[in-house]
């Protein structure tokens, strides 16, 4: 059967079928789908490709990299440039997304006055969703009224390149967001895959072939993904997220893709005066009380390379359906509720007959298998098995036979938790080796299993644990 000179592709999720459908079959968006003409094959491809000379040719990297030293250009907001992995590079184009109301375009503002204070060079910043007027008014509000920070509001492809090419020696371009801005040579609508694409790879050729960094804003779909097709992270260097609870002022920005660096994660307060670096973010995921709570544990998480004390928290209570409830919040369920079934087998409380709570502090997201022993010691104690002393961390990964796993990073881990003033670390078997003389002695508590963590909960002085791990858990003298 002959191929259709034609196609149909959807402008939500790029999908291609050779017939019109009111309705994606693949998405189920309505009147997504635009036709397209199908490539045509080349003859070169049927008799076979020939090669020609290459206009450079190939290097040796160490001849490349000792010619050209990576400079990077610092933005004068620390936590940003920390994700980013120290500033800008030349050329780099770095996505940066989040839901609505998270703070994009503010923080997105404030590196622009930043750098452009900084750099003493024009920064420019292209706004397709606010007028130049509306910028303004953040501007005002937060303080980013820097002289050579420019601004403008274009929807246009040509307009915005026209922008650029009329302020060649900016030091940096901003352009928010990628979804509104259009061109007239291409078919579809703006924001659809074609669109899209087409807008992300002539930012992208200027910014490689002037060597000017670039900061595009995409926009998220209602599942927190980047609208558009998956190919535009991609063709990007860098990609950010920036994440946050509606009800919180907190911001995480991750670093969820980094050519020039490694993966790391920020934190900034959404205020009245725009986005404020939070330099110890680890104060925002743990609650502070003067007393031990039953169902509370200490972990430290690791985000990136960077290691943050966060606080679990679960209740366990009476209930009064027939099938009782598992809520979790800002752990992953799945996990979760295979953390309550280890639990429950291994300190034989009949959890199934109650309701399980499982949540972390201050909205905190934590995806990381180290905080396991952390949500089974909450799970333990809100079971009744004993309080956590406030003094108290706890990390490691829990199997499903009960055993407590090494995690990575645990040296950072254990710092991390020390640093803050957790004088006692509930930690796999191996970890004291690790750690060596950084770790004062009656500090460090070594398990190697869930039921051996939960003794040391209920007495606070395992004594009839192995030498090796029989470490005691009463109040550490001050000197000591």
């Amino acid at each position: 059967m002959p191929k259709p000179s034609v196609s149909f592709r959807c402008q939500a999720c790029s999908a291609v079928t050779g017939k019109w459908y009111g309705r994606c079959p693949k998405c189920g968006e309505f009147s997504t789908l635009v036709e397209e003409a199908a490539p045509a094959r080349s003859a070169g491809l049927r008799a076979g490709v020939t090669g020609t000379a290459p206009a450079r040719p190939a290097q040796p990297v160490r001849q490349v990299a000792a010619a050209a030293p990576t400079r990077r250009l610092a933005t004068g907001i620390g936590e940003f440039d920390r994700v980013i992995g120290g500033g800008l590079v030349a050329g780099q184009v770095c996505l940066c997304s989040g839901p609505p109301g998270s703070g994009k375009s503010t923080l997105l503002l404030a590196v622009a006055d930043s750098v452009a204070r900084l750099s003493g060079r024009p920064v420019l910043y292209v706004s397709g969703e606010e007028s130049i007027e509306q910028i303004a008014v953040r501007a005002q509000r937060t303080g980013t009224l820097d002289a050579n920070l420019l601004v403008a509001d274009d929807t246009d492809l040509a307009s915005v390149l026209g922008h650029v090419e009329a302020h060649a020696d900016a030091a940096l371009v901003i352009v928010d967001s990628v979804q509104t801005v259009a061109s007239a040579e291409v078919e579809g609508r703006a924001g659809g895959v074609t669109q899209t694409m087409e807008v992300a790879q002539a930012l992208t050729r200027v910014a490689k072939a002037r060597g000017l960094p670039m900061i595009i804003v995409g926009q998220v779909t209602k599942d927190s993904t980047v609208a558009g097709p998956r190919a535009l992270e991609h063709i990007v260097d860098t990609t950010l997220s920036l994440d946050g609870d509606k009800h919180s002022s907190l911001r995480l920005l991750r670093t969820v893709k980094n050519r020039f660096g490694a993966l790391e994660v920020a934190a900034f307060e959404q205020t009245d005066t725009g986005m404020r670096e939070v330099l110890d973010p680890s104060r925002l995921f743990r609650e502070s009380r003067t007393t031990p709570v039953p169902g509370t544990c200490a972990t430290v998480t690791v985000e990136g390379a960077r290691a943050l004390v966060a606080e679990i928290q679960a209740l366990v209570s009476n209930s009064s359906v027939p099938n009782p409830r598992r809520a979790v919040s800002g752990l992953d369920s799945s996990r979760a509720a295979m953390l309550i079934a280890v639990t429950e087998r291994v300190t034989d409380h009949p959890l199934w007959k109650f309701d399980v709570y499982l949540a972390t502090a201050a909205g905190m997201r934590i995806s990381d298998p180290g905080t396991d022993l952390a949500v089974c010691v909450a799970v333990a104690s809100a079971g009744g098995k004993g309080v956590a002393p406030l003094d108290l961390a706890a990390f490691g990964e829990v199997t499903l036979s009960g055993d407590v796993r090494a995690v990575p990073m645990t040296t950072e881990r254990a710092a991390e938790a020390l640093r803050l003033g957790f004088r006692r670390l509930l930690v796999p078997v191996g970890t004291r080796a690790k750690l060596g003389d950084r770790v004062g002695p009656g500090r460090v508590v070594e398990v190697g299993t869930l039921a051996e963590a939960v003794l040391a909960l209920e007495h606070h002085a395992p004594r009839d644990l192995p030498e090796r791990r029989a470490v005691t858990l009463r109040p550490v003298p001050s000197g000591e």
